[in-house]
């Protein structure tokens, strides 16, 4: 069974919400579309819309990240939803409980949705295979395989400042090896039909064969950044590496560092991303991160309407756009 067979149901609809390779430009755009609903939620005296209400939603996480968790908290707060963070390292798992044996109990408490992060590639679609027909299940983040929710949030912040997503060169910069969240913005950003998709880093953090799934390949800055329109910095993964595959990170920062300088070659209104944390003057030069072509902290807000927008649909707690913005 692919990826695609688990996150549809028999009508084509999103279930559940795994990876964005397969989804169509209908299906992502759906996401889109309806996320610019949730936008103004945030701005309200009442920061609430009764979408799921009387569903729990369960944050499962079997590791940290504190920002995806919160904002998954939040945006299932605000569609009035209960939510339950299982704190896994001080759970029944580590007692020995199978995950099946976990997930069955938290069935048992009616819970109608897990929001799974796992160190694990494939973790999200082992969960998904197991649950109850009526149980929904959202990747968080699983090993180096995919980051939907994080795609699909960079994706509705270039829209807002690039709706023509047909005329951008994008570039990826940095640990894209180690990288969930760079493939699953590649497969997104192909299926939208981006002009170009650029990968630019070192040969030691760029998957070998990566152009298959159709990228541009660099390894000098400089020519990566030439003319792009979108410059995404990704986090060097130093807990994923398992040899030396750097001399340092100030000799990254010095190859490789996203300067004031660097930015120069890319067109002039280019946009500036980082899925975060950021390790500045690691990846990213503080006065770019800060800087009037970052978007940084508009990709933060804009994850909460976004994974609001996901959790309705795989609910089919669907409104209209003006229904949510009353």
């Amino acid at each position: 069974m692919t990826a695609r067979d688990i996150q549809l149901d028999q009508n084509g609809r999103l279930r559940h919400f795994l990876t964005t390779e397969g989804l169509s430009q209908q299906h992502l755009y759906e996401i889109l579309d309806y996320a610019e609903s949730f936008v103004g939620v945030a701005d309200r005296a009442v920061k609430k819309v009764p979408l799921l209400r009387g569903k729990t939603v369960v944050n499962l996480f079997f590791e940290p990240s504190t920002r995806t968790r919160t904002t998954f908290e939040l945006a299932a707060k605000r569609l009035s939803a209960d939510v339950l963070n299982l704190d896994v390292s001080t759970s029944s798992a580590t007692k020995g409980e199978s995950l099946q044996d976990t997930l069955r109990t938290l069935e048992a408490m009616h819970c109608d949705m897990f929001v799974v992060r796992h160190a694990n590639s494939g973790a999200a679609h082992f969960i998904a295979r197991q649950v109850a027909p009526h149980v929904r299940v959202i990747n968080g983040g699983d090993g180096r395989h995919a980051h939907p929710t994080q795609a699909l949030l960079d994706l509705f912040t270039i829209r807002r400042h690039k709706p023509d997503i047909a005329s951008l060169r994008v570039a990826i910069v940095g640990d894209v090896a180690h990288s969930r969240v760079a493939r699953s913005e590649i497969h997104a950003l192909n299926t939208l039909g981006a002009r170009e998709v650029r990968v630019v880093g070192p040969r030691t953090l760029i998957p070998s064969e990566i152009e298959a799934m159709g990228v541009r390949v660099f390894h000098d800055v400089s020519q990566g950044l030439a003319d792009v329109d979108v410059i995404i910095m990704l986090r060097l993964q130093r807990e994923r590496m398992r040899s030396a595959l750097l001399p340092s990170e100030h000799e990254y920062f010095h190859c490789y560092g996203l300067t004031q300088k660097r930015l120069r070659v890319a067109r002039p209104d280019a946009i500036v991303m980082h899925p975060g944390p950021i390790n500045r003057g690691v990846e990213i030069d503080s006065e770019v991160a800060d800087g009037e072509r970052s978007v940084i902290l508009q990709q933060v807000s804009h994850g909460i309407a976004v994974r609001m927008a996901i959790m309705a649909l795989i609910m089919g707690s669907v409104v209209p756009a003006s229904a949510a913005e009353d």
